[in-house]
C-alpha cells in the first residue's frame, strides 16, 4: 500500500494525456461514495479515456476535452445529465495546484470490425441469428471468436466453460437440469450488464463472469464488486468468478462449476 502513488503524484509526473484512466478511476469512486450509484456504475463501462488539449491561455487554465470510447450498444446510456455528473466527478478529483480543466466529454463508439460478407450480414439482419445477445460479435469475422450452438463467445475461455457447462447439464436428470445463457444483455438499475454467463438451476439464477482477461482490458476489483451488487439487487441468487489465471485443466473448471451450482442452491 505504502508503494501506490496517489492522483497527484500521477498528475504531476506523467503528461496529462496519459492519465485519463486513473483520472476516471478517481471520479467513479468519488462519485460512488456520494451516493451516485447510477453515474458510478455507467463510468466502468468506458473502455479508453483519452484527453486531448482544446484551449491554451496564459491566464486561464488549460482545458482539455475528455473523449470516452464505450462499446456501441451503451453509448446512448451516456446521457447528457450523466456526463455533466462525471464531468463534475473529474472536476473535483483534479488537485486544484494543476491548472487543468475539463471543457466537455465526447462519447465514442468503439470502431466495429466488419468481415468480408458484411454486407450480406447488415442485409440479413432481421433474419434468424444466434439465440443469444452477443450483438457486437455478431459481425466479426467468425474466426475472431467461438461460436457452438447458435451461441457466441468472446474468448475460448468462455467456450471451454461453455462445454463443461454442457456436459453438466446433459448429465443432469431431464426434470433438474440448468439453463444456459451466455452474454445475455440484461437492464439493471442505472445500466445496461452484459454477464458472461447466466444460469438458471433448481428455481434459481446466477451469474458466471470469466476474470482474468475481458476483452482485452484489465479487470478491477472495486467494479467487479459493484457489478456483482447491482446483479443481486436485481434478484440474482450468486454471481461466481472463474480467474483463469487460477484453473490450468479441465478438472478444475468442472469443480468450479460443481460449486457454483451447489453454492447457488444454498442461497
Amino acid at each position: 500500500m505504502g508503494d501506490e502513488l496517489s492522483l497527484v503524484d500521477i498528475m504531476e509526473n506523467n503528461p496529462i494525456d496519459q492519465v485519463g484512466e486513473q483520472l476516471l478511476a478517481a471520479a467513479a469512486t468519488l462519485l460512488y461514495q456520494q451516493g451516485d450509484t447510477e453515474a458510478a456504475i455507467i463510468a466502468t463501462d468506458v473502455l479508453a479515456v483519452d484527453l486531448s488539449l482544446w484551449n491554451s491561455g496564459d491566464y486561464e487554465p488549460d482545458e482539455y476535452r475528455v473523449y470516452f470510447t464505450v462499446e456501441p450498444q451503451l453509448v446512448a446510456q451516456f446521457s447528457e445529465a450523466v456526463l455533466g455528473r462525471i464531468m463534475n466527478g473529474i472536476h473535483a478529483v483534479i488537485p486544484r495546484r494543476l491548472a487543468i480543466g475539463i471543457e466537455s466529454i465526447e462519447v465514442c463508439p468503439v470502431i466495429p470490425m466488419p468481415s468480408a460478407d458484411w454486407r450480406k450480414q447488415l442485409r440479413t439482419a432481421n433474419g434468424p441469428m444466434p439465440t443469444n445477445q452477443a450483438r457486437k460479435l455478431r459481425f466479426e469475422p467468425e474466426d475472431q471468436h467461438p461460436i457452438e450452438d447458435d451461441l457466441h463467445f468472446t474468448n475460448e475461455w468462455e467456450y471451454k466453460l461453455y462445454r463443461v457447462l454442457k456436459e453438466r447439464q446433459a448429465s443432469l436428470p431431464d426434470n433438474e437440469t440448468i439453463g444456459i445463457m451466455p452474454l445475455g444483455r440484461m437492464r439493471v438499475l442505472g445500466s445496461t450488464r452484459e454477464p458472461d454467463f447466466l444460469i438458471t438451476y433448481k428455481g434459481r439464477a446466477g451469474v458466471i463472469e470469466v476474470d482474468g482477461f475481458h476483452h482485452g482490458m484489465p479487470r478491477r476489483a472495486s467494479n467487479d464488486h459493484s457489478r456483482d451488487n447491482l446483479l443481486l439487487s436485481a434478484g440474482v441468487r450468486w454471481v461466481g468468478r472463474l480467474d483463469v489465471r487460477d484453473v490450468g485443466t479441465k478438472a478444475e473448471v468442472e469443480k468450479f462449476v460443481d460449486n457454483f451450482l451447489a453454492r447457488l442452491v444454498r442461497q
